[in-house]
């Protein structure tokens, strides 16, 4: 019995920690929410303007939009600063591994989140660059130095392929790892679009806009990686706390018959003791 009783105060406490998890993540989950809806649209303006310039001129040529011969690559990694996500961080670092499971070399890592740091750094991968804490409060301008990175090693040749992998905020329960291709870039074909003149050309007005475009989809790619992070970890909370009270009720039946055993004995004992005494 004191067996069980210092069992269901120690689920208790384990349950109180995780409930309190949950209500925090819940809190920074509709903080995050907002942003991500606030991010998309300056995003989706940016590449419906590089798809207008490509669309309006079929000989475009720019660095930014030929391929190339991959060799090397370049891949930008975005995962969570804590555990107790349930499969949020797992999930995108093997979607990321299974990447280039078929390549000789191993990609180039810009590692984002602590532990994507961990991952990529005990497996020995080249980490050209890692930030940690900043998926809560990134700034345009911490996106731009990332950008920047990545556009630099492009342009210089350095890489033929810039990748990037996150996770994408469906829902609260539902969240999705996802790659998608940043450099080389591919546009699509528009149907309806307006006859713009580009000075001093349409590469110059392209070639200025990449820089932006690549922030904005990191800063877009790391705001849905936090929404998706809170919302898996108030997933996860929720399910440990349903577990807990789970047990607790589980362990207070025991407990119960067990005293009732107990109670039971003694009545035994003290009626086969007067009987004996007659």
């Amino acid at each position: 019995m004191k067996d069980i009783k210092r069992r269901i105060k120690s689920v208790g406490s384990t349950r109180q920690i995780t409930k309190a998890m949950e209500l925090v993540s819940s809190s920074k989950l509709r903080k995050a929410k907002m942003r991500a809806e606030q991010a998309r649209p300056y995003f989706n303006e940016l590449y419906k303007s590089l798809c207008e310039i490509a669309s309006a001129n079929t000989d475009l040529s720019t660095i930014f939009t030929v391929k190339r011969e991959v060799k090397h690559r370049l891949f930008i990694v975005i995962a969570g600063d804590r555990g107790l996500a349930g499969g949020y961080n797992s999930n995108v670092l093997k979607l990321a591994a299974s990447a280039h499971a078929g390549d000789a070399e191993k990609p180039k890592i810009i590692a984002i989140g602590k532990k994507a740091i961990e991952y990529f750094d005990k497996r020995e991968y080249d980490i050209v660059a890692s930030y940690a804490g900043i998926a809560e409060n990134i700034k345009p301008n911490l996106a731009q130095d990332i950008a920047d990175i990545a556009i630099e090693m492009f342009r210089s040749g350095e890489v033929d392929d810039v990748q990037i992998f996150y996770t994408m905020f469906v829902s609260s329960i539902t969240q999705e790892a996802q790659q998608m291709a940043m450099l080389p870039m591919e546009t699509v074909k528009l149907e309806n679009y307006g006859t713009m003149n580009y000075d001093p050309s349409p590469e110059a007005v392209f070639n200025r806009i990449i820089p932006r475009f690549t922030a904005s989809l990191i800063q877009c790619a790391v705001v849905e990686a936090y929404a998706s992070e809170q919302g898996a970890r108030r997933t996860a909370m929720e399910n440990a706390t349903d577990n807990a009270d789970a047990m607790t009720e589980s362990l207070s039946l025991l407990y119960n018959r067990a005293r009732q055993a107990s109670i039971t004995t003694e009545i035994i004992d003290i009626v086969s003791g007067a009987s004996a005494q007659e």
